[in-house]
């Protein structure tokens, strides 16, 4: 089913401008704080009214200021699990999850509580309330409260953040699990955090500064973003100025650099993620060069090795078990022409 938004939302000197399409999978909205993620998530619900523009599902107008629709909240079918799950801290768990199935008779709503606090694994907890639970119980709560309502899309927003680390990518997976099994929507999922973007969702919708600047697969947005604000955001640590471009190449403060694609647009900056540079002993003939070492961080299992090359600061990070390679005087700093993206 179709999700259409296309709004406008001032805010002081900050300006909600975002304009996307989806119709399937897991999408995660990946930026900053305060570059307006949840503000769409809000917009989209009916939490927050835009200034302009249009939001749909499926065709059918949720909020469209040209014909004047503005439709209520509780009658959009969206289901939105916050950030510290909003759960009713006087209900219990039965009774936070029958919450919004008022238009139902009793024995559908028995029913339908039911069958989704067994989904979710809630069983015999049906009577407690949210202080006596854990944080994943919480979550699972505030998940089944969402989903018995039959919603056409899903917002998550942020729904990790408030976990210890070391329960995170186990509440994950089985977050992931019930959705894929119990819902066949869109949904849109807020996080800051790369990895678990990369881990969660199918696409990803890259925002800076209150626009979305890029969406896609999510192996393409992150393996290869399309700007500089993009390239920082997913994390990239080398990202240069480009002085000059060629057909299938560039130069970059007197390197020149042979890229695996013909340019045919002006491009400003290339960038080349840490993890795909590479040490070696052999001097290829293309986007080799020899360095001079500036420091290694080691981290448990891998090391990050700062290298100069004439002026240019290179971030490479390195197996721990590699490390050795750095600090032999014939090993040389390889750049794969496949692996460097150009940017604006």
């Amino acid at each position: 089913m179709m999700l259409e938004v296309k709004i406008n939302k001032a805010f002081g000197n900050f300006n909600l401008n975002v304009d996307f399409r989806v119709d399937k999978g897991i999408i995660g909205i990946l930026g900053p704080s305060g570059c307006g993620k949840s503000l769409t998530l809000q917009a989209i619900a009916g939490l927050l009214k835009p200034d302009k523009g249009k939001i749909s599902i499926g065709g059918r107008a949720l909020f469209d200021t040209e014909n004047n629709i503005n439709v209520p909240t509780r009658k959009r079918k969206v289901g939105y699990v916050f950030q510290n799950y909003a759960l009713f801290p006087h209900l219990t768990v039965l009774e936070n999850v029958n919450f919004g199935l008022e238009h139902l008779s009793k024995q559908e709503k028995k029913e339908k509580v039911a069958a989704i606090i067994n989904t979710v694994q809630l069983q015999g907890l049906e009577n407690r309330f949210p202080i006596q639970l854990s944080g994943g119980q919480q979550q699972r709560v505030a998940l089944a409260r969402t989903l018995v309502t039959e919603p056409e899309i899903l917002l998550l927003d942020e729904p990790f953040s408030a976990l210890d680390q070391h329960v995170k990518k186990r509440l994950e997976l089985e977050l992931l699990e019930i959705i894929k099994q119990n819902f066949t929507g869109v949904v849109l999922f807020v996080t800051h955090n790369i990895e678990e973007a990369y881990r969660l969702c199918d696409y990803i919708c890259l925002y800076d500064k209150g626009t979305n600047i890029q969406f896609g697969e999510k192996s393409e947005v992150l393996q290869r973003p399309i700007s500089k604000a993009g390239a920082q955001i997913v994390g990239c640590e080398n990202i240069f100025e480009i002085d000059q471009v060629g057909k299938s190449s560039i130069a970059v403060n007197g390197l020149n650099l042979q890229v695996n694609s013909v340019i045919q647009t002006k491009k400003n900056y290339v960038g080349i993620h840490s993890h795909d540079a590479i040490f070696t002993s052999n001097k290829y003939e293309d986007n080799t060069y020899q360095y001079k070492l500036n420091s290694i961080v080691k981290s448990i299992d891998r090391s990050i090795v700062s290298v100069s090359i004439n002026e240019l600061d290179f971030k490479v990070n390195v197996p721990k078990s590699q490390v050795n390679k750095v600090l032999n005087e014939n090993s040389y700093l390889y750049l794969p022409p496949d692996k460097l993206f150009l940017m604006n």
